[in-house]
């Protein structure tokens, strides 16, 4: 609904009793909203003129999830603090520079300030017990506060494009820790490209839209090789160039260019060279048709948990080939030096049956320190794919035979204390010993 209706809407009382709210294009708060106060859940006023929020917000006593994004503040209200209920809050792209200590609600879960100018965050941040996703991409912090340190419920962090010039040593001991991106930050260390082909706009014919995230759009094409017989079908990854919830596409593109290539991972057949409006693109091999994602990113409710279709289903054989074609490209990527950052169902996609695996989108990707600091970070990254998993687990007939020791590798890679976790070397043999066992039994059945 367009917004200007939907706020017409609103003040002649039409929305008694909403749980969602969308009003964009706003420079005044509409007074009118707390006639919701009973119902309302989800309240979005992104992509307005909007400075400031009234001092009696925490009237919204059920609101879950408020997003201001693209709207002038540059100071985090402190109103928000007073809202009881509210877990989820978004300022991305709003100047913000200050973030007081009051402004954050008792139940924060999920917090993204993304691509602001933000310096320094209240040490209280760490008090929040339930926080759970932090998203602090493209601001202008050097360090976290020491507080965070015991963030037990903390899984996922964005740090990309700040000031860090080290990580705190405490950060890869988080019980809860999976997924993190540090690229673009002095401490990164540079990550030497694999070679690439150099493409030609003149070589490509760009045909349907096949899917669009927060980076780039992703094209079919057609790539006529210098020499070649005849067009070849790829798949053309266009970046837009803005700041992502992940970090800087130009990073993510370095991370591609680096990963090399791996049966497990989408790969890269060429760098574009000459797009005729300076965009940057990669050409990369095109899946057949019937390969799909294999299941839908966090929603509100689920926070940094992957959404599976309640119709999926899988066998126990095709569950195996999913864990093992991605523990297989994570390795991969470990030994290239890189953390994916994102290793998500989401970011996996898959034949539909056998479960022939393949990672996409290194969005997250970054250069992993040397010695004892990257092992940390590695077994940081053994739990993303620990909790990949148990959700694969949780997709098999719950009696099922042959999940047993599985179960038993998934303990192991959750476990919270990060140090006892293999790494990802470790997991991949012990996948190929419980493949080989089980074709032994298959046989002697």
């Amino acid at each position: 609904m367009d917004s200007s209706i939907e706020l017409d809407s609103l003040r002649r009382g039409d929305l008694a009793g909403a749980r969602r709210l969308r009003l964009g294009g706003l420079c005044e708060f509409p007074r009118e909203i707390f006639a919701l106060a009973d119902t309302l859940e989800v309240l979005d006023l992104s992509g307005g003129g909007l400075t400031s929020l009234p001092d009696d917000m925490g009237r919204l006593h059920r609101l879950r999830a408020l997003f201001c994004s693209g709207n002038p503040f540059e100071r985090l209200p402190s109103s928000l603090g007073d809202c009881a209920a509210l877990s989820q809050i978004g300022f991305r792209a709003t100047g913000l520079r200050e973030v007081p200590a009051e402004a954050l609600p008792p139940r924060l879960r999920w917090l993204t300030l993304t691509d602001n100018r933000i310096e320094r965050l209240p040490e209280s941040l760490g008090e929040r017990p339930l926080l759970q996703k932090l998203m602090l991409a493209g601001n202008r912090l050097q360090n976290l506060p020491e507080s965070m340190a015991g963030a037990a419920s903390l899984e996922l962090i964005r740090l990309s494009s700040n000031a860090f010039e080290t990580l705190p040593p405490w950060l890869a001991t988080l019980p809860g820790l999976a997924w993190i991106s540090w690229a673009g930050n002095p401490c990164e260390r540079p990550v030497a490209p694999v070679g690439a082909q150099f493409v030609s706009w003149a070589q490509l014919e760009v045909d349907a839209l096949l899917g669009e995230g927060a980076s780039g759009r992703v094209h079919s094409a057609r790539w006529s090789r210098p020499g070649g017989c005849e067009a070849e079908a790829v798949a053309l990854k266009l970046y837009k160039g803005s700041m992502t919830s992940d970090g800087l596409p130009s990073c993510e593109m370095a991370a591609c260019l680096a990963a090399g290539d791996h049966p497990n991972l989408i790969g890269t057949l060429g760098r574009l060279t000459d797009h005729p409006d300076g965009a940057e693109a990669l050409v990369m091999p095109l899946l057949p048709a019937h390969w799909r994602v294999l299941a839908g990113p966090p929603s509100l409710e689920s926070c940094s948990r992957d959404v599976y279709d309640p119709a999926l289903g899988l066998s126990v054989d095709s569950a195996l080939e999913i864990a093992r074609c991605t523990a297989a490209a994570a390795a991969h990527l470990h030994e290239r030096g890189i953390m994916h950052g994102d290793l998500y169902a989401h970011n996996t996609l898959w034949d539909g049956e056998t479960g022939k695996a393949k990672l996409s989108d290194f969005g997250a990707a970054c250069a992993l320190p040397h010695g004892p600091e990257g092992e940390a970070w590695r077994r940081v990254e053994v739990r993303a794919w620990g909790l990949l998993l148990g959700e694969l687990l949780e997709q098999c007939a719950p009696h099922a035979g042959g999940l047993e020791k599985l179960r038993e590798l998934e303990a192991l890679c959750v476990q919270p204390d990060s140090r006892a976790r293999p790494l990802m070397d470790d997991v991949t043999a012990t996948l190929e010993e419980i493949g080989a066992r089980a074709a032994r039994s298959a046989r002697a059945g």
